[in-house]
Formats: structure tokens, C-alpha cells, sequence
């Protein structure tokens, strides 16, 4: 047994003795907590996309339902493990919503220990089936090396590239799947649930159209990270080609002279104006890779992958469409 799945292990031993000696009563909450202990539903997501369409499905009858992130705090998904109170929290849910790729490797085992009956259960990838994408290593990209820190076993298998939520068209098939999955739960509600999404769905279909257009009108097809790739959903719905310092799933965060040098040129030789980083990144990679450009002028743009939205973010107005509308504003200027 790897020595992440013995923290699994301590963690669910650690849970069983606390649920033993609770009472039965309500448990100790802050405000937040009690003003939503009554509520019939309970849901939980481990990101904000899910979070956000959730909460976007569930339209007015979010006020009955309670509906929680596991990964509010800004940490990446890569690195995430769970806490005690996050697997008490699933075992105590209706719905649990999760991506279900290497990162999530945790979940399986969390959720075969704490299982009981009527506790429904979605995986993005499973939903999204054979139209999942295998992770691929383009030319000029560092190796990728699974992160030990994660103590997963090897893979036998594929592994499939997480990011599936970056995509448009993935975001209206997911939201589908809730508002069925909220149906059977909540069946008095659940044409609601279905209207609402399918009018998010027409929100998400215009902003894919945008994206469409955008592409289509500009004279450059190619974009470049200096940081690591979780787009790759995005530029495979739009024709698009990428060059990038790492997979989207890398772990690592030293890059090779060989990778900057090659970057450096692929900048030069498609006549690039950006190079383009994921928010939260570190920009030290752009940065040496625009030094070794033969103009040294490329501006550093942004992009958010939306895996490490913060709970301030939230309580800001963070909402996964403004997200992904202002990445289409980012992407058209890197595609000048």
C-alpha cells in the first residue's frame, strides 16, 4: 500500500472513531453552517465549475439546498488531500460531484468506506466517456513524471487529461447530467432543474459560438505556455495548436534549457506576440522563454484554468461563464 493510501486509510479510521462518539444531535457549526443545517439536499463538489453549474441548475431552490466546494482554499487540484472534515462531508452528502482523473485517485477507496445508501455519485470523466482525452506530450515538452507527493500507484492504464470542464461543449453535457442526477433526487423540483439548465446550456452555447468566431477570424492559429497546458480540451473544440513547457497534469516546475530554447524559437518562427501562462502560475518560465525570443517583446497573458478559485472569489461574484468569457478576450489578444 502506497503511503497516500495509508493517509486515506488513517484519515477514514480517524472518521470512524469521531462518528462513534458523536451524538446524534446537531454537530457544532459556525453561523454559515446553521443557517443551512435544515436544508433537504445536500451537495458537494470537489471544484468550482461544478460548484458554479450546480448552483446555476439549481436556480431559486438553491435556498433549500445546500451546496458546498471541497476546494475553496486556492490550492491546486494536482496537490489537493483530503482532511478529515472533507471526508465526513462526503460521506454525509446527497451528490458528490467529481472530476475523477489521477487526481481524484482518493476517491474510490473514500468512497467505498464511507458508502450509503441513497448518496448519489457523478465523474465528469464517466460522463464524459469515450469522448475523454488521453493526456499527450507535444514537441519540445518537458517529460512528464507523476507526482510522488500524490503517492499514487503506477498506472496500467491510460491516463486521461483532467481538464475537461475547459471545455464549452463538455460543460453543457455535464450540466445535463446534474440536473438529471437533481431530478431523481428531488424529483418534485426537477423540471426546474431541467429548464434551468437548458437555459444555461444556451449560455454556454453562445459563448462556444464566440469562441468559434474568434478563432475563425484570426490570423493566428497557435498559441504557446510557458507554464503547463490544461487547455487542451479547449484548443481541440476550435482547431487551434499549442506548444507548452509541460503537460497539463505536470508536476514538475524546473524546465530544461533544451524546452525554453525550443520555445523560444517556435515564438520566433509563428511570429507570436503572447505567451501565455495559467493564473496562479509562476511567470519565470514566459519570462526566460520571451529573454530568448530574437525581439525579447512578448507581452505575458493570462489564463484561468478555474482550479484554484478561492471562496473570496465566490463571495466576489466568480462565475464560470465571466471566467470563461474573459479567457476568450485573453485568447483573441494571443491570437493577434
Amino acid at each position: 500500500m502506497s503511503g497516500y493510501r495509508k493517509r486515506i486509510g488513517f484519515i477514514l479510521a480517524v472518521m470512524a472513531l469521531i462518528l462513534t462518539q458523536s451524538s446524534c444531535g446537531p454537530k457544532a457549526a459556525d453561523a454559515h453552517e446553521d443557517s443551512r443545517q435544515e436544508a433537504s439536499v445536500k451537495i458537494l463538489a470537489t471544484i468550482f465549475p461544478e460548484y458554479d453549474w450546480v448552483r446555476e441548475i439549481l436556480g431559486e431552490q438553491a435556498a433549500n439546498v445546500q451546496v458546498d466546494l471541497l476546494v475553496d482554499s486556492g490550492a491546486d487540484l494536482h496537490s489537493y488531500q483530503p482532511s478529515v472534515k472533507d471526508i465526513m462531508d462526503i460521506a454525509s452528502c446527497d451528490l458528490f460531484i467529481y472530476v475523477g482523473g489521477e487526481s481524484d485517485s482518493w476517491v474510490q477507496e473514500t468512497l467505498k468506506q464511507t458508502d450509503r445508501p441513497g448518496r448519489e455519485v457523478i465523474s465528469l470523466l464517466e460522463v464524459l466517456g469515450d469522448a475523454a482525452k488521453e493526456e499527450e506530450t507535444v514537441e519540445g515538452m518537458e517529460p512528464h513524471e507523476e507526482n510522488e507527493n500524490q503517492g499514487t500507484e503506477p498506472s496500467h492504464g491510460p491516463e486521461y487529461d483532467e481538464h475537461v470542464w475547459l471545455s464549452l461543449k463538455n460543460a453543457g453535457i455535464f450540466c445535463g447530467a446534474i440536473a438529471e442526477k437533481l431530478a431523481e433526487i428531488d424529483p418534485d423540483h426537477g423540471e426546474t432543474y431541467r429548464g434551468n439548465a437548458k437555459s444555461y446550456q444556451g449560455k454556454l452555447s453562445r459563448l462556444d459560438r464566440q469562441y468559434q468566431e474568434a478563432v475563425d477570424e484570426a490570423s493566428q492559429k497557435v498559441i504557446l505556455f510557458g507554464d503547463r497546458f490544461p487547455f487542451r480540451y479547449l484548443v481541440d473544440d476550435y482547431g487551434l495548436s499549442y506548444y507548452a513547457a509541460f503537460a497539463g497534469c505536470s508536476a514538475e516546475s524546473e524546465v530544461s534549457f533544451q524546452t525554453v530554447a525550443f520555445l523560444a524559437e517556435k515564438a520566433d518562427e509563428k511570429g507570436l506576440s503572447s505567451i501565455l501562462v495559467i493564473k496562479g502560475g509562476d511567470q519565470k518560465i514566459a519570462e526566460t522563454i520571451c529573454q530568448n525570443t530574437r525581439s525579447g517583446n512578448q507581452k505575458i497573458l493570462v489564463m484561468d484554468s478555474l482550479q484554484s478559485t478561492t471562496g473570496e472569489e465566490i463571495q466576489q461574484g466568480a462565475a464560470y461563464l465571466s471566467i470563461m468569457e474573459n479567457n476568450l478576450n485573453v485568447l483573441k489578444a494571443a491570437l493577434e
